[in-house]
C-alpha cells in the first residue's frame, strides 16, 4: 500500500519562493531595471484615463530618513495602484537643489574659506554638492522598490526649471503683484537672510522678561486725572529688551479699561484687568486708583522713550490683549508685523538700525556694535541705571528658530521683495480655491491651510543668499528705484534656459548686456543701474514646479490630480504652490492634497539624535528587508503621527510570512493548471463558488481603499483575507480535495479555478505595497497561466478581472452560517487533541446537535460535510438531545458539538478513517473515494 502515496498530487513549483527576502530584493530591483518594469506598467494603462501625482521635491542635502522613506513609499503605492486599476499614472521624481538647506551645508564644509569665494564659485560648489546627494538619495529611494523615471528626474537647478521659475516671477510682475519695500520679516542673524514662515521652527527658548516704565510728562494727561504729570508713567512689558532702543510708540486697546494708580507718590497707567498681577510683580502694596478711562481716551498722549530723548506717543491697536503684561504694548514698527501696521497707520518711523549680523549700527547710543542677544543685558542694565526698570525675570517660551542653523531668529525691517497677498485679490481667490476647488485628505487639512492663508502677511520672496534663482530686476544706483519690464524678464529667462548652468548667466553677464540700451530711471532720470543680487525664496522655486514640470513634462498634465506630502507642507510646498498658481494661473495646481503625519518612536517622541531614537531606513532594510518597511507604511494610519519600533516590525514580519505563505500555497497547487481548463462559475462546487465570491468582495474593498487612499484598510483586509478567510477556512477545507481527487476531475479543477483567480487578485492587491513579493510570485506563475495573460512581463502590467459570481444574499448567508458552525467544531476538537482523545482532526467523529434549519444546510448536496469540517465522520442530531457535556459557544447558540474518535481504519491515501475500506480487493487499504480515483489511474 505504500505505492498509494505516490499517487498524491504533491505541490511543486518551478521556481519556489524562498524565504531570503533581503538577498532577493536587490535581484528583483535588477530584474525591474533590466526588463523595464516601470515602462511596461505605464504602457499597460489606458491613455484615456490619466492620473497625475506630482512629486514634492526633497532637499538634496543628506541621506534619506524615515519621513522621506514614508513619503516616497506612499507615493509609490498611489502610482502602482492607479496603474493596476488601468489608469495611466507616471511618476516623475524631483529634487529641490537650491536654497539655504544646501548652501548652509556647503558653508559648514567651507568654514572660513567661504569669505574668500565669489558668488559664482559658491554656486558651483553648491551645484556639485546637490548633485552628489541627489545620486545618493536616488539609489536609496530605488532600494525601497519605488518605480519611476529615475534617469530623468526634475531638478530645480536645471536650466529649464530655473527659467520656468524666473518666468513665473515675471508673470507676477506683469500682473503688478510684486513690490519691493521695507517691512519686518523673520531674519536669521547667523545665516544673514530673510526667512519665510515655513522656514521657521518653534522651540523652547529662555528670554528675559522685563517691565519698563515710560515717562509721560504730557500736560494733556492732567485732563484725565488731577495729578502731577511730571511723575506719570505708562508701564509696558516685553521679552525682547533689545527692541527697546527701536521703540516708537506705546499701544493700548481702545475698548479696555485703564487705570491711573498712585504708588509712593508716582502715578502709573496700565490695564485695570492686569493691575493685581502687576502689583505683585512690582512689589506694589495697595496701589491707589485715581482715575479709570477707556483706552481710546489715552490716544495721542506723549510718552517719552525710557532711554533716549524722543517721544513715544500712545496709539490704539485692536491686537492688544489682557493675557499677560500690562495691557500697554511696547511698539517697534521695525520689529513686528502688527507693530509695522500700527506704524503705517500713525506715520511712525520704521526704525531698525542694525546690520545683517543683527548688530546695532554706530548711531545707536549705548549699544552700538552689540548683537541683539548681547544687547539684552546691556539694555536691562541701562534701564535700571535710569530708574525705568519695574521688574525683570527669565521665562521659557516657544520662540522662532531658523530651520537650518537652529539659532533663534528676530523680526527685522529690511528692504525685501514681496508678493502682495491682497494685490489682485490673491488672498481671496486662494481661500476660494481651498474651499471650493480642492479635496483635502484628511479633511482637517482644509481648515489648517485656510487659516494660514487667511492670516498670513505678504509673501517675502527675496533671500540674501547665493544659491538660487536670482530676482530678475534692475536697481537704480542713484535713487534705489527698481525696474523690471515683463517682456525683458521673459527675454532674460530665455537666456537662463539656453545657458549651460542656467541662471548663472545673471551673475556672469556684463551689466551692459543685461541693461536695455538707454534705460532711464523713471523716478530720478538716472542711467546708472545695478543688477539685483537677492535670490528667490526656495519655496517659490519648488512652488512653481507646476509650471516647470506639470505643464512641461510629457508624463504629466496641469493641474495635477494629487500632491502628497507631510503635514508641515500646509505652510510649505502646498502653500507656496497654491499662491503661485492662483497668482499666475487663477486656479490651484492640484485637485487633491493628501497629508501624512510624522514618524515617531514607540513612545510617540519625535526622532532626535540627542535622544538617540533615530532609526534610518537602511537599518530596517538591512535587518528585515524593504518589503517590511513598505508593509509598515501601509499598515499605519498615515493621517496621524506614525510610530515605529522593533516590536511593531516584528509583528509585521509575522504577518508578512502569513501572506507570503498563502501565495506559496496557491502557487504550489497551480503547477498543472491551465486557464483553458477553467470551470465556469455556474459549474463550480458550491463552496468554490462562495469562496470566489468572498475573495472578489474583499478584492473590491481593497481596490476601493486604494482609490480612497485608505492604505491601512488595504493591509488589514489583505492580512485578514489570507490568514482567516483563506488559510484558516477555504484553503484548509480544499487541501484534501486538491491532493486526493482525480487530477483532471471537476472537483479538483473547480478548486484550482478558484485558486488561480484568487492568486491573480491577490497579486493585484499586494503589488502596490508588497511589490517585491508580488513580483516574485508573478514570476513563479506556471507558464500556462502567464501565457494566458495579455501582459505577462511584470506583475505591474497585470490587468485581471475575475469571473463574475452571481450569489444571492441568502446563499451568502447560508455559507456564513456554515462557517460559523465550522468555527465551533474546530474549537470543540481542540481540547480533545490536547487531552489525547484524538490526534489530527481526521481522527475525529463529530456529532452536531443543532436546529432543523442548520441540519438541512449540512445535509444538502452542496456540502461535503467531512471535507468541510475535516473529520472522518459526521452525525447530525436534534439540538434538544445534546448531552450536558456537549461543546457550545454563546456566539453560535443553535449548535452544540460532541467529539469522539472515529471508528474504522485509516485510508492509506487520504488518511480519513473509514468503516468501508477495500471495496475493491486491488486497493484493499483505500476508502471508496480513493478507490474510485485510483481506478482512473490504473
Amino acid at each position: 500500500m505504500s505505492d498509494y502515496k505516490k499517487t498524491l498530487l504533491l505541490p511543486k513549483t518551478k521556481f519556489p519562493m524562498k524565504a531570503n527576502l533581503k538577498q532577493r530584493e536587490p535581484e528583483m530591483l535588477k530584474f525591474w531595471e533590466e526588463n523595464k518594469a516601470y515602462d511596461k506598467m505605464v504602457a499597460a494603462g489606458s491613455d484615456e484615463n490619466e492620473y497625475v501625482l506630482h512629486d514634492g521635491p526633497p532637499y538634496a542635502n543628506g541621506h534619506i530618513h524615515m519621513g522621506t522613506a514614508l513619503n516616497k513609499v506612499l507615493k509609490d503605492i498611489v502610482v502602482k495602484s492607479r496603474n493596476l486599476q488601468n489608469e495611466k499614472a507616471q511618476y516623475v521624481p524631483g529634487w529641490d537643489c537650491h536654497g539655504l538647506p544646501i548652501e548652509h551645508k556647503v558653508e559648514q564644509e567651507l568654514k572660513k574659506k567661504k569669505k574668500e569665494l565669489d558668488t559664482l564659485t559658491i554656486r558651483k560648489i553648491c551645484r556639485s554638492y546637490a548633485s552628489k546627494w541627489l545620486d545618493t538619495q536616488r539609489n536609496e529611494f530605488k532600494r525601497l522598490g519605488v518605480l519611476g523615471v529615475w534617469d530623468e528626474p526634475y531638478l530645480t537647478m536645471n536650466p529649464e526649471y530655473e527659467a520656468a521659475t524666473a518666468r513665473e516671477l515675471g508673470r507676477f510682475m506683469e500682473r503688478e503683484g510684486v513690490v519691493r519695500g521695507k517691512k519686518p520679516i523673520y531674519w536669521c542673524c547667523d545665516c544673514r537672510t530673510a526667512l519665510a514662515e515655513a522656514e521657521v521652527e518653534y522651540e523652547d527658548h529662555s528670554s528675559p522678561s522685563i517691565f519698563v516704565r515710560f515717562p509721560m510728562a504730557d500736560d494733556n494727561a492732567a485732563k484725565i486725572a488731577d495729578i502731577d504729570v511730571s511723575k506719570l508713567y505708562v508701564a509696558i512689558w516685553t521679552t525682547t529688551p533689545w527692541t527697546i532702543p527701536d521703540n516708537m510708540a506705546v499701544a493700548v486697546h481702545p475698548d479696555f479699561d485703564y487705570v491711573i494708580v498712585e504708588v509712593g507718590g508716582e502715578f502709573y497707567v496700565l490695564a485695570e484687568g492686569l493691575l493685581e498681577e502687576c502689583s505683585q510683580k512690582f512689589g506694589w502694596e495697595a496701589p491707589k486708583t485715581v482715575a479709570t478711562v477707556k483706552g481710546a481716551e489715552l490716544e495721542g498722549l506723549k510718552a517719552k522713550h525710557p532711554i533716549y530723548d524722543r517721544e513715544s506717543p500712545v496709539v490704539l491697536a485692536d491686537y492688544v490683549t489682557l493675557e499677560s503684561g500690562t495691557g500697554c504694548v511696547h511698539t517697534a514698527p521695525g520689529h513686528g508685523r502688527e507693530d509695522f501696521e500700527t506704524g503705517l497707520k500713525y506715520g511712525l518711523e520704521v526704525y531698525s538700525p542694525m546690520n545683517d549680523r543683527g548688530e546695532f549700527l554706530p548711531e545707536v547710543e549705548h549699544f552700538a556694535g552689540l548683537n541683539v542677544w548681547d544687547a539684552n543685558p546691556k539694555v536691562i542694565e541701562k534701564l535700571t541705571e535710569l530708574g525705568n526698570l519695574l521688574a525683570s525675570e527669565e521665562i521659557s517660551h516657544s520662540y522662532p528658530h531658523c530651520w537650518r542653523c537652529k539659532e533663534p531668529v528676530i523680526f527685522r525691517a529690511t528692504t525685501q521683495w514681496f508678493v502682495g497677498m491682497d494685490e489682485n485679490d490673491l488672498r481671496k481667490r486662494s481661500l476660494d480655491a481651498i474651499r471650493n476647488q480642492v479635496e483635502w485628505v484628511p479633511a482637517w487639512g482644509e481648515e489648517r491651510i485656510y487659516n494660514m492663508v487667511a492670516n498670513r502677511p505678504d509673501w517675502c520672496i527675496s533671500r540674501q543668499r547665493n544659491w538660487g534663482v536670482p530676482i530678475s530686476a534692475l536697481i537704480c544706483e542713484d535713487c534705489d528705484e527698481t525696474w523690471f519690464d515683463a517682456q525683458w524678464v521673459y527675454d532674460i529667462c530665455d537666456k537662463y534656459a539656453q545657458h549651460e548652468t542656467g541662471c548663472d548667466y545673471w551673475f556672469e553677464a556684463p551689466i551692459e548686456e543685461i541693461v536695455p540700451e538707454g534705460l532711464t530711471c523713471a523716478k530720478c532720470g538716472g542711467q546708472h543701474w545695478k543688477r539685483e543680487t537677492d535670490i528667490l525664496d526656495v519655496w517659490f522655486d519648488s512652488g512653481t514646479s507646476y509650471a516647470a514640470v506639470v505643464e512641461q513634462r510629457k508624463e504629466t498634465r496641469f493641474p495635477a490630480d494629487l500632491y502628497l506630502e507631510g503635514s508641515d507642507q500646509h505652510r510649505g510646498w502646498f502653500h507656496s504652490s497654491l499662491l503661485a498658481s492662483v497668482g499666475t494661473r487663477d486656479i490651484p495646481p492640484y485637485k487633491t492634497v493628501l497629508t501624512h503625519g510624522y514618524v515617531v518612536d514607540a513612545e510617540g517622541r519625535k526622532m532626535s539624535k540627542s535622544i538617540g531614537n533615530v532609526i534610518a531606513p537602511q537599518e530596517i532594510i538591512d535587518k528585515y528587508g524593504a518589503e517590511i518597511l513598505r508593509m509598515w507604511v501601509s499598515a499605519s494610519n498615515y493621517q496621524e503621527d506614525i510610530r515605529i519600533s522593533d516590536e511593531t516590525l516584528n509583528r509585521l514580519v509575522d504577518a508578512y510570512r502569513r501572506i507570503r505563505n498563502t501565495c506559496r500555497y496557491l502557487l504550489s497547487n497551480l503547477n498543472d493548471f491551465d486557464p483553458k481548463d477553467r470551470v465556469k462559475p455556474e459549474d463550480m462546487l458550491p463552496i468554490d463558488k462562495y469562496a470566489l465570491d468572498m475573495v472578489t468582495r474583499h478584492h473590491n474593498v481593497i481596490q476601493n481603499a486604494y482609490k480612497g487612499f485608505e492604505f491601512h484598510k488595504v493591509y488589514h483586509t489583505l492580512h485578514n483575507l489570507c490568514v482567516v478567510d483563506l488559510s484558516s477556512f477555504y484553503l484548509d477545507i480544499i487541501k484534501d480535495r486538491l491532493y486526493v481527487e482525480e487530477e483532471n476531475g471537476l472537483k479538483r479543477r473547480s478548486a484550482q479555478t478558484v485558486l488561480w483567480q484568487v492568486l491573480l487578485m491577490l497579486l493585484q492587491d499586494m503589488a502596490p505595497v508588497l511589490s517585491f513579493t508580488a513580483e516574485e510570485a508573478f514570476q513563479n506563475l506556471p507558464n500556462t497561466i502567464k501565457e494566458s495573460l495579455d501582459q505577462n512581463d511584470t506583475v505591474f502590467a497585470l490587468r485581471f478581472t475575475p469571473d463574475s459570481v452571481e450569489m444571492t444574499s441568502d446563499e451568502r448567508a447560508k455559507w456564513e452560517t456554515l462557517a460559523a458552525v465550522r468555527g465551533v467544531v474546530n474549537k470543540a476538537i481542540e481540547p480533545k487533541r490536547k487531552d489525547g482523545v484524538v490526534g489530527k482532526s481526521l481522527d475525529a467523529s463529530i456529532t452536531l446537535y443543532t436546529t432543523e434549519k442548520i441540519r438541512k444546510m449540512v445535509e444538502s448536496n452542496e456540502v461535503d460535510s467531512m471535507e468541510f469540517f475535516i473529520v472522518s465522520q459526521v452525525k447530525l442530531e436534534d439540538l434538544a438531545s445534546a448531552p450536558e457535556d456537549a461543546f457550545a459557544r454563546e456566539e453560535v447558540a443553535d449548535v452544540k458539538v460532541g467529539v469522539e474518535p472515529a471508528t474504522g481504519e485509516k485510508c492509506e491515501r487520504c488518511w480519513r478513517i473509514s468503516e468501508e475500506l477495500g471495496p475493491d480487493p486491488e486497493f484493499a487499504d483505500a476508502c471508496p473515494r480513493c478507490t474510485a480515483v485510483l481506478k482512473t489511474l490504473s
